[in-house]
C-alpha cells in the first residue's frame, strides 16, 4: 500500500495541474472502495484547481467550489497522461483539464478512492478523526508519550494508529523503530521520554529519506510520471528476513503484528 512518502510524491508530480480548469470527467466504473460520487461532472465541470494539499494518505484537490479527497487504496496510482492517452484495463477516473492533461485514477484492486468533501472539508468524517502530521512541529516526544501513558499495545502497532499520528505505515514503523534501537512489541506505555523523543525523531528522519527517494518502490507504487521511487534500497530490516543486519551482522527477524509483517533485529532494537 502506498504511504506517506508515496502519496507526497504524488502530489508532487501533479502540481503542474494547478490553475487550469476542468474539461470534462469520466467516471468508468463508479464502484471503488465507497461510490464515486455520479455528480462530480457536473460539480466539476469549468472550475478551476487552485491547490493541491495532502492529508494524512489522501491527496486533496482544491477547486473554486469545494475539495475532492482522492486516495491510492492498496494498489492504486494517480498518472499524469495525455488527452489521447487510451484507458487501460484498470483505469476507472478521469479528471481532463483545458490544457490537454488528463489526471488518472488506475486502481487495480478498486481499494482507492474519490470523493466530495465540499467547503468545509476539514469536518468530512474521513479527515476529522486524523491525528497530527508527523512531520508537523506538534509531533514532539512529549506529545507521543502523553497519548501512550494508557496504551498496552506493542509500539509498533500504536505508531500506525492515525489517531494518534498520521501517515506512520508498515514499511517506516518498522524501519523507524529499528534506526531507534526499540524492540517492535515493547508495550507502548512502557517507553520513558527520552525513547519517545528518539523515536519521533527517527520517525521523522525516516521519512524525510524516504520523499528524497521519491518513496518505496515494491509491487504497486510508480509517480505520476511513470518512474519508480527508491528508498527500498535504503531499508535497514523491511522485507529482509534472514539477511544480515546492516550494523551487527545478525539475521533479521520477522514476526506478525496485527496482521502485519514486521521486520527486526533482535541484536539492536531492545525491549
Amino acid at each position: 500500500m502506498p504511504e506517506l512518502p508515496e502519496v507526497e510524491t504524488t502530489r508532487l508530480g501533479l502540481l503542474s495541474l494547478l490553475d487550469h480548469a476542468v474539461a470534462s470527467i469520466v467516471i468508468r466504473n463508479p464502484s471503488l472502495r465507497w461510490p464515486i460520487p455520479a455528480n462530480l461532472p457536473e460539480l466539476l465541470h469549468g472550475k478551476t484547481l487552485r491547490a493541491l494539499t495532502r492529508r494524512a494518505k489522501y491527496i486533496l484537490a482544491h477547486f473554486d467550489n469545494g475539495v475532492l479527497l482522492l486516495h491510492l487504496g492498496m494498489s492504486g496510482r494517480i498518472c499524469l497522461l495525455a488527452s489521447n492517452e487510451p484507458a487501460q484495463k484498470h483505469d476507472h477516473f478521469d479528471i481532463a483539464f483545458n490544457d490537454g492533461q488528463v489526471l488518472r485514477l488506475r486502481d487495480p484492486r478498486r481499494f482507492g478512492a474519490v470523493l466530495w468533501a465540499g467547503e468545509q472539508y476539514e469536518q468530512h468524517k474521513l479527515l476529522s478523526v486524523l491525528g497530527p502530521e508527523p512531520l508537523d512541529d506538534v509531533f514532539t516526544g512529549k506529545y507521543l508519550q502523553q497519548h501512550m501513558r494508557t496504551r498496552k499495545a506493542a509500539i509498533k502497532t500504536t505508531i500506525m494508529d492515525s489517531h494518534l499520528v498520521v501517515g506512520v505505515g508498515n514499511i517506516y514503523a518498522s524501519e523507524s523503530l529499528f534506526r531507534a534501537g526499540i524492540d517492535p512489541a515493547t508495550p507502548a506505555n512502557r517507553l520513558s521520554l527520552k525513547q519517545c523523543e528518539r523515536l519521533v525523531s527517527e520517525i521523522k528522519a525516516t521519512l524525510s529519506d524516504a520523499l528524497k527517494a521519491g518513496g518505496s518502490s515494491l509491487r504497486d507504487f510508480f509517480g505520476t510520471d511513470g518512474n519508480p521511487g527508491y528508498f527500498q534500497q535504503q531499508y535497514f530490516v523491511y522485507g529482509r528476513t534472514d539477511e544480515p543486519c546492516r550494523v551487527c551482522g545478525k539475521p533479521i527477524l520477522n514476526i506478525r503484528q496485527g496482521q502485519r509483517s514486521t521486520f527486526y533485529c533482535g541484536v539492536c532494537q531492545k525491549l
